[in-house]
């Protein structure tokens, strides 16, 4: 019944869980249940969808244009998925998520064809059909007034961009728990990939608990970024080049040190290394890396290893032909890391992108398993400070947990900002309405208290 304690010094509040055992091991196990009736309604037409963007970005989006579909009443095409981007991988839907599970098991509400039917197929090879990016962050009455009449003239349509065209906020709550059901229960990785997780997730249980690192500190991330904090002269270069070799890259000219400042960077190993270590985290627990390859590989990654020498990549744990069937298939290796991030004693993100946030909000769905949202900002600041010698260690590291003890995924809701959707809480970060009855039986949290 009791969790882990991983956090040294922290009130039980922080280093327990007070769920039962089956709701925090259901993360990857899939519920076998009749399915469901298919809901019968008049069609409206077709919609196809390009997903952008890596994988956490692909799956919000597919969870979006599944309620779309439904409420305008039209038939949904399986999404394709982002084969042109910076990772280049050419994974279909079906190398990644189940297929025929995500068909079926939303039949009751949306009807989904792996393709177009054949009286449409010419019109859609010949590229006879209406293709539009959808506007950001609309509502439902968006789809309803001005994307619905498009389907109905040009019987199919597809929509090229799908990244965040749905609104976090003032939707209908119906609309928000369909989103939740698609993404917690439509979308099933596929069998391979969910027996290599429990694998993994099994060798890392023979040892005791295990905390996962999202250490976003790959070179596309940094590159893109501009952040390059702890580099030498050379790695700058590097990076500078790359980010200049992307024309889709916007961004080109940036000060690296005063993006640090704002926060906007992924934190480095090093910085890591000290802030888990604030933290309290043991320097004996095994931290499993989830990420690509790390930027300047053992050398970077030494200060982190040095203080926790029990360090594991997925790499590590399995035989190369394992992992062969995902070999530059960067979606599919990340939707592995998402299986065992989904099953960790504790989830550190240290940089807040598309794989963190939606991490935790499935997390938040498991039962408010511990995540830690990092204060990138004041963190870099603390940091520079116990550098410079202006703060102890037991300073540093109290200053470090006070800030720190209202950020572990429990239950609150969202920031809203109507007018900045981009700065507000992010909803699969937080899908808070469908964690009413979660929240109701956990009682107050502190999260809400203090």
């Amino acid at each position: 019944m009791w969790g882990p304690r991983l956090l040294k010094g922290w009130p039980c509040w922080l280093s327990h869980h007070e769920f039962p055992m089956a709701a925090q091991e259901m993360a990857s196990l899939p519920m076998k249940i009749a399915l469901p009736p298919k809901r019968i309604y008049q069609n409206n037409g077709y919609l196809m969808v390009s997903c952008n963007g890596g994988l956490n970005q692909m799956r919000a989006a597919i969870c979006d244009m599944v309620t779309i579909a439904r409420y305008m009443n039209v038939t949904l095409i399986v999404p394709e998925l982002d084969k042109a981007s910076f990772w280049n991988d050419p994974s279909e839907f079906k190398d990644i998520f189940d297929v025929d599970h995500f068909i079926t098991s939303l039949r009751d509400e949306v009807r989904i064809l792996k393709e177009v039917p054949p009286r449409l197929r010419r019109r859609v090879e010949l590229g006879v059909y209406h293709t539009m990016p959808p506007v950001s962050w609309s509502n439902m009455s968006y789809y309803q007034d001005q994307i619905l009449p498009l389907v109905k003239k040009h019987k199919v349509l597809q929509l090229n961009k799908t990244d965040t065209r749905l609104a976090n906020n003032e939707l209908p709550v119906e609309v928000q728990k369909l989103r939740c059901r698609v993404n917690f229960n439509g979308l099933r990785f596929t069998p391979k990939i969910e027996e290599l997780g429990r694998r993994v997730v099994k060798i890392l249980r023979e040892k005791g608990p295990f905390l996962v690192l999202h250490l976003r500190y790959e070179m596309d991330m940094l590159a893109f970024s501009g952040c390059s904090h702890g580099c030498n002269r050379y790695e700058e270069e590097e990076l500078t080049r790359m980010r200049y070799a992307y024309p889709w890259w916007k961004e080109k000219i940036i000060n690296s040190e005063l993006k640090r400042k704002e926060g906007l960077c992924p934190l480095t190993p090093e910085e890591t290394a000290l802030t888990l270590s604030a933290l309290g985290i043991d320097r004996n627990v095994q931290i499993y890396i989830a990420a690509g390859e790390i930027y300047g590989g053992k050398r970077r990654l030494k200060a982190l290893t040095d203080v926790f020498p029990n360090v594991v990549r997925k790499e590590t744990l399995l035989d190369s032909s394992d992992l062969s069937f995902c070999k530059n298939r960067s979606s599919q290796m990340a939707a592995l890391d998402y299986l065992i991030s989904l099953e960790s004693d504790i989830f550190v993100p240290t940089y807040y992108g598309n794989m963190a946030k939606v991490v935790e909000g499935h997390r938040r769905f498991l039962g408010f398993k511990k995540t830690i949202e990092l204060k990138r900002k004041f963190l870099v600041d603390l940091i520079d400070e116990y550098y410079e010698g202006l703060l102890s260690w037991e300073v540093f590291s109290t200053r470090v947990k006070a800030s720190h003890g209202t950020r572990m995924g429990g239950p609150k809701k969202r920031l809203v900002i109507p007018s900045k959707p981009k700065e507000e809480d992010y909803f699969y970060a937080n899908p808070y309405e469908c964690l009413q009855l979660l929240r109701e039986s956990s009682g107050n949290s502190p999260e809400e208290t203090m």
